[in-house]
């Protein structure tokens, strides 16, 4: 009668077993967001703080928006963290890349104030998804006024190189590479 009443019971115990930790599972995943599009808040940061912030740029004088996963320089991934959080994932080797996986981003040093990584304009980028030179990996192009030069936003790269052709700007390539998908552009998305 014992081995009866122990089979009951030990099934018993296993259900309940299993019921407690489903209803543990599933009290976790309500209580942790999951990966929706999020509310764009401050600077372009997105609010959810589970998904890598939302940043706008420029691409042919349309506005983009992306995001930064990874840096080869240390330097640049502590910036873009404290910029925008979470963190920028430090990989020295995407500085080796070879050419043909890089595009490139052209990143403000002065100028016109805005939300770009040294507080002043967005990044302008030279490629789209789509397009058959766009690359994530983006080799920072950093641009900078020159002194006595009447700024203003510059949104496409023809802008940049016409400034840069002009003697308005500098542009220096410091040998960094961001991993910098872009997630909404002119015309698409992801």
């Amino acid at each position: 009668m014992e081995g009866v009443l122990m089979k009951p019971i030990t099934i018993l115990g296993m259900t309940l077993t299993m019921l407690t930790l489903v209803l543990a599972a599933c009290a976790r995943a309500t209580t942790t967001p999951g990966p929706t599009a999020a509310p764009m808040g401050e600077m372009g940061k997105a609010t959810s703080g589970d998904l890598a912030p939302l940043v706008t740029g420029f691409y042919n004088g349309s506005e983009v928006l992306f995001i930064h996963t990874e840096a080869s320089d240390p330097d640049v991934a502590g910036m873009l963290t404290e910029m925008m959080g979470p963190q920028v994932m430090l990989v020295p080797a995407l500085a080796k890349a070879p050419e043909l996986l890089l595009a490139n981003v052209y990143v403000f040093t002065n100028g016109v104030q805005g939300m770009g990584p040294f507080g002043f304009q967005p990044d302008v980028f030279d490629s789209i998804p789509g397009e058959e030179s766009y690359r994530p990996l983006r080799t920072v192009n950093l641009v900078t006024w020159q002194e006595g030069v009447t700024t203003r936003e510059l949104r496409s790269v023809e802008e940049i190189q016409t400034a840069d052709t002009a003697g308005e700007v500098t542009i220096t390539q410091p040998g960094v590479v961001v991993n910098m998908p872009i997630l909404s552009w002119p015309g698409g998305q992801r």
